[in-house]
């Protein structure tokens, strides 16, 4: 999904997670949850060796653009997934932010 070919951003379905991958070796997560039709985004993290390097960014990008063609409506429940949504646009996101 990334433009650089070092960086990967995985879907593992059967995790629920995306998983980041610098040269292959797994650098960050961010989970989640399908409820008909929504993806529910509980927590991202990254690895602390790899912080600092923008790739929490990454990984929310890729993931909410994977969302985003897949059709499904993302409810950001995780504090990183909502903080990236506020402040990027993501084109043709469909966004049920939980009640506060």
């Amino acid at each position: 999904m990334s433009a650089d070919p070092a960086i990967a951003v995985t879907r593992v379905e059967e995790a629920g997670r995306y998983e980041l991958a610098v040269d292959g070796v797994l650098a960050g997560i961010s989970e989640f949850r399908l409820r008909s039709g929504r993806i529910v985004f509980t927590h991202t993290e990254v690895a602390e060796a790899f912080e600092g390097r923008g790739l929490g960014t990454v990984l929310a990008r890729e993931a909410l653009a994977d969302a985003v063609a897949r059709g499904e409506t993302i409810v950001p429940l995780c504090p990183f997934i909502a903080d990236y949504l506020r402040r990027t646009d993501v084109p043709g996101s469909r966004v049920e932010w939980p009640a506060a």
